[in-house]
C-alpha cells in the first residue's frame, strides 16, 4: 500500500480551478489487484490508505487553530436485508442441492458474519473506534504547539448518528488524554444540521433524474455476473430461473468488502477476481461523482450540497484569536461534496468523459471510513510579522488548494478565503429546478450503494 502514490501533493504555483485534473501514478485496477480491499470504496478502512510525512512549519510561525470534517470510522452495514438477502437465495440453492462447495462455505461465512450484526446494525465498529483514536492521537503528535496548550478550548459537533457521535468520542478521549488542562464542548442535535448533514432529498432527485439512466447503462457495462454463478451454483438452469445474479454478485461484494471493518476471517474476496472487484468497485466511483461531486453529467451542482458547511467554516476561522480546535463528525455524503465544493487536491474536477473518470477522481482515496479534512491555521510568532497561513490535508496528507501560492503546502489565508467568498456568491439558488421531489422506485443496484453511504 506505500507504493499508492497520487499527484494531489504535489507542489502547484499555478491557479487551480474546478477543472484541474491531477492523475494517480498507477491505474485503479493495478491498485485494487495489489489490495483488493480497495475495491470497497466508501467502505475502505482507513488505516489502509498511506500518510505521507508533512512539511515543517514555516520559520517564525507558529500552528494556532485545526478545523476538521471528518467522517465516522468503520462500521456495520445498515439493514439486516444486506446479509439475509444473499443468505436466503444461498440457502434455497442449498435445499434444492445446487450449490457448489464453495458456494458452502460462502453461505457459512455470510451466516457467521450476520450472527455478529445481530444488535450492532449501522453502528461503529471497533476497528472504527480504533480508526478515530490513530487520528486523534496523531493529531497530538502533528501538532503539539495547539493540542498541547494549557486550558485550550475544543469545540467538537457531531450530526445525531450514533456512530458519528462515537466517533466524537473517541478522538476526543485522545486529545483530553495528550492535555488533561483540555476543554471541551460537544453537541449533537438538529440545530446544527443545516451545516454537518447533507441533504437526502438531492441526492434522491438526482437518482431521479439524471444519474440514474447513466448508472444503469454502467452497471450493465461493469457487472458480469456469470463466472461467480458458476463458482457458487452447480446448476445453471436453476441459476436463470431463481437467482438474480447481479444483485446476488453486488449483495456479496457489500458483504465482502465490509469485512475489513471488522478483525476477524477476511476470505470472502477470494470469491472474487481482481478484474470482477475493479469493475463492482468502478460502478461505486461512478455513484459518487455523479451524486456528489463536480460532474458535468448532473449539471456540476451536487458539490454545492455543502455550501453552507463551507460557510461555517470560515466564519468560524475568522473568530478565532486564541489556540483552539473546531471538530466536526459526520459522513461521507458530506466530505465529498466539501471536497470537491474546495477543490481540495484537484478533486473539483468536471470530467466529461466517464471512461476517464478513475484516472483523475477514486472513491477509496477521498472518502474510506474515517475520510477527514483538517484546515491548519498559522500564525507569526510573538515579535514577528506577517499572514495568517493555511494548509489542507485530505485524510492526513497535504493537497492543493485552488490558488495560487510559492510556498506549498501553505496558502495565504486572505487569497484561500476571497476565492471561496467570491465562489459561494455563484451558488446556484435552486440546483434541481426540473427534478421530481421524490423517486417512485430506484433500482436494486443503486440502492444498494445507497445503502453502503453513510
Amino acid at each position: 500500500m506505500k507504493t499508492i502514490f497520487t499527484m494531489m501533493g504535489l507542489a502547484l504555483t499555478l491557479t487551480l480551478s474546478a477543472q484541474t485534473r491531477q492523475a494517480y501514478e498507477k491505474s485503479a485496477l493495478e491498485e485494487i489487484t495489489a489490495d483488493k480491499f480497495l475495491a470497497g470504496g466508501n467502505a475502505v478502512d482507513y488505516d489502509r490508505l498511506p500518510r505521507k510525512a508533512l512539511t515543517p512549519t514555516p520559520k517564525d510561525y507558529e500552528p494556532y487553530y485545526l478545523s476538521h470534517y471528518g467522517r465516522h470510522g468503520s462500521r456495520w452495514l445498515l439493514s439486516d436485508r444486506d446479509y439475509s438477502s444473499p443468505i436466503n437465495t444461498l440457502k434455497d440453492a442449498k435445499k434444492a442441492g445446487v450449490l457448489t462447495a464453495e458456494g458452502e462455505k460462502a453461505l457459512a461465512k455470510i451466516e457467521e458474519i450476520q450472527k455478529t450484526s445481530k444488535g450492532h446494525l449501522g453502528d461503529l465498529s471497533p476497528v472504527g473506534e480504533k480508526q478515530h483514536h490513530g487520528i486523534g492521537k496523531r493529531m497530538v503528535q502533528n501538532f503539539p504547539e495547539i493540542f498541547k496548550t494549557p486550558y485550550i478550548h475544543i469545540d467538537a459537533r457531531s450530526t445525531t448518528s450514533v456512530r458519528a457521535i462515537l466517533s466524537m468520542i473517541a478522538e476526543c478521549e485522545e486529545l483530553a488524554q495528550a492535555n488533561a488542562t483540555a476543554t471541551f464542548h460537544n453537541e449533537a442535535n438538529d440545530a446544527i444540521m443545516s451545516y454537518m448533514n447533507a441533504p437526502k432529498d438531492g441526492l434522491q432527485r438526482m437518482n431521479e433524474g439524471k444519474a440514474r439512466p447513466i448508472q444503469n447503462e454502467w452497471s450493465v457495462k461493469m457487472r458480469d455476473p456469470r463466472r461467480l454463478m458458476k463458482v457458487l451454483f452447480n446448476d445453471q438452469d436453476w441459476v436463470y430461473i431463481n437467482v438474480m445474479p447481479t444483485q446476488l454478485m453486488g449483495q456479496i461484494y457489500d458483504i465482502a468488502t465490509n469485512q475489513q471493518s471488522h478483525d476477524g476471517d477476511t476470505t470472502l474476496l477470494d470469491l472474487f477476481t481482481a478484474e470482477e472487484l475493479y469493475k463492482l468497485w468502478n460502478g461505486n466511483n461512478l455513484y459518487w461523482y455523479l451524486n456528489a461531486a463536480n460532474a458535468p453529467q448532473t449539471g456540476n451542482v451536487m458539490h454545492w450540497q455543502q455550501a453552507n458547511l463551507l460557510r461555517n467554516i470560515i466564519e468560524t476561522a475568522d473568530t478565532i484569536t486564541q489556540k483552539q480546535a473546531t471538530l466536526r463528525f459526520g459522513h461521507d455524503t458530506v466530505v465529498l461534496p466539501i471536497v470537491a465544493l474546495m477543490e481540495l487536491g484537484g478533486m473539483g474536477c468536471s470530467i466529461d468523459n466517464l471512461e476517464e473518470l478513475d484516472t483523475y477522481f477514486r472513491s477509496y482515496m477521498v472518502i474510506p471510513t474515517a475520510c477527514n479534512i483538517q484546515l491548519v491555521f498559522y500564525r507569526p510568532k510573538k515579535g514577528k510579522s506577517g499572514d495568517i497561513l493555511v494548509k489542507a490535508l485530505l485524510n492526513e496528507n497535504e493537497v492543493t488548494m485552488p490558488v495560487e501560492t510559492n510556498m506549498f503546502p501553505y496558502y495565504k489565508w486572505d487569497d484561500v478565503k476571497n476565492f471561496y467568498v467570491e465562489k459561494l456568491k455563484k451558488q446556484p439558488k435552486n440546483p434541481f429546478p426540473n427534478m421530481p421531489q421524490q423517486s417512485p422506485q430506484i433500482p436494486a443496484f443503486i440502492q444498494q450503494m445507497m445503502n453502503s453511504s453513510n
